[in-house]
């Protein structure tokens, strides 16, 4: 017997990072907030069940049937897929060093969420023959829950931001990709680095403080069994409702103080946003109908946390006896951070980077048998674990790159957000902090 939808109303005045702190001691919570399926906020804990590490992830989240939803969220699947998924896509030399070594995804199924829309919060879940009793239950609970919610703050500490590899370091990275490109083995490559420092406190807390702050359009806060993951992503990798694609690379960028005019028509920027849009074209092309691959909007500049961006719109709809998983597997990991062509970059990045990724330039976000799917791109996003916090940055490299505008544009990226949850970047960095080429 397939789920059916339900769908109450809930007596909660609570904003969404309010409620999200109320709910900060239930098992495997998580918030997606921002444009998230139709600019609603979600909330979940308790998973009715998490996916082995021995397991496919890309196999799991295309086997739910299609629950009849008139527009509701419901649940599903929702969390993370890691960069290092895509060693199992395509033949990839191993990962450089990985200080904190983290499961590849972490991916939970919830047959219940808190929606909150123009209306107010509702609880939604996907009822079947087997959980109805745990569903009556979940609801009780979250009105209890709600019922002496005040979502207070707590307090957290964050020391200085270290980056690895150190400016040197960066800058030769860049030089050899730029040798690369120079000898025609690349087109571009999305070179990047790692800034960590030590945590203490609750991760929830500074994605609360960063939500604030920044308003990023995919925001997404994840607890794990493995630490917790803080997105301030603005990406969106893919999104399909019915059989309708959309992906959204962003490529190209320039500090906020700088001349819009003069990065929408900088052929070195445009250069990195067109590489990729042909290079997402590509992936949906294995899996959409022939002709159904367009580009709607091309090199648009956008205002995001600290940075101006270009950003594009590539839409295709899904051919018959595909599904999400062929989906994911034809495009992941996103195109805008490995570079192209996208495996012979992929094995650059594994050659010259110094620490290996781990859910940072993945992806993040749901599939479900309602809503269809959207993940962003794990972009401006920090990962907690082990006492310790990073965040990776980078840039597309191509052949009008330079080592230090390159090394700048990390910083020109990581700073704002840094600030944003109350923290610094070591001193050593600041007096590289330029402007990008």
């Amino acid at each position: 017997m397939p789920a059916t939808l339900l769908r109450r109303r809930l007596d909660a005045c609570l904003e969404p990072l309010q409620l999200l702190r109320a709910l900060r001691d239930q098992p495997g919570l998580f918030g997606l907030m921002g444009a998230w399926h139709d600019s609603s906020a979600i909330v979940g804990f308790a998973p009715a069940r998490r996916l082995s590490i021995e397991a496919d992830p890309f196999a799991a989240v295309g086997d739910l049937p299609r629950v009849d939803s008139a527009g509701c969220f419901g649940g599903g699947w929702v969390g993370a897929f890691g960069y290092q998924l895509g060693g199992r896509v395509e033949q990839l030399p191993p990962a450089p060093h990985r200080p904190v070594p983290l499961p590849p995804f972490s991916l939970a199924y919830y047959d219940h969420v808190l929606v909150n829309d123009t209306e107010g919060w509702w609880f939604e879940g996907l009822v079947d023959e087997a959980n109805g009793s745990r569903i009556d239950r979940q609801l009780s609970l979250i009105q209890e829950l709600l019922r002496d919610a005040d979502g207070s703050t707590e307090p957290y500490t964050c020391e200085g931001f270290v980056a690895r590899p150190d400016g040197a370091g960066h800058r030769l990275a860049v030089s050899t990709t730029l040798r690369r490109l120079a000898a025609g083995d690349i087109f571009q490559a999305n070179i990047c680095r790692r800034f960590e420092a030590e945590f203490h406190g609750d991760p929830l807390d500074a994605f609360c403080a960063g939500v604030e702050q920044l308003e990023p359009k995919f925001a997404a806060f994840l607890r794990t069994p493995h630490g917790a993951v803080a997105s301030f992503s603005p990406e969106l990798f893919l999104r399909r409702q019915d059989r309708q694609v959309r992906t959204a690379p962003i490529k190209g960028t320039a500090p906020l103080d700088s001349d819009v005019h003069e990065l929408s028509t900088s052929a070195k920027n445009r250069a990195e946003n067109v590489m990729i849009v042909d290079l997402m074209r590509n992936d949906l092309g294995r899996v959409c109908l022939p002709g159904s691959v367009k580009v709607e909007d091309i090199a648009r500049a956008e205002q995001h946390t600290g940075v101006w961006h270009l950003v594009s719109d590539v839409v295709g709809e899904l051919a018959p006896g595909e599904d999400d998983t062929s989906l994911l597997r034809a495009t992941f990991p996103p195109g805008s951070v490995t570079g192209a062509p996208k495996v012979r970059a992929m094995q650059l990045i594994h050659e010259v980077e110094a620490t290996g990724r781990e859910t940072y330039t993945g992806a993040i976000g749901y599939v479900s048998p309602c809503a269809g799917l959207e993940l962003n791109v794990a972009i401006r996003t920090f990962e907690f674990a082990a006492g310790r916090v990073w965040l990776g940055a980078g840039g597309g490299v191509v052949i009008d790159s330079t080592p230090q505008g390159e090394l700048s544009e990390t910083l020109v990226k990581a700073a704002p957000l840094v600030a944003a949850i109350g923290a610094r970047l070591d001193p050593a960095e600041l007096p590289t902090a330029v402007s990008a080429d």
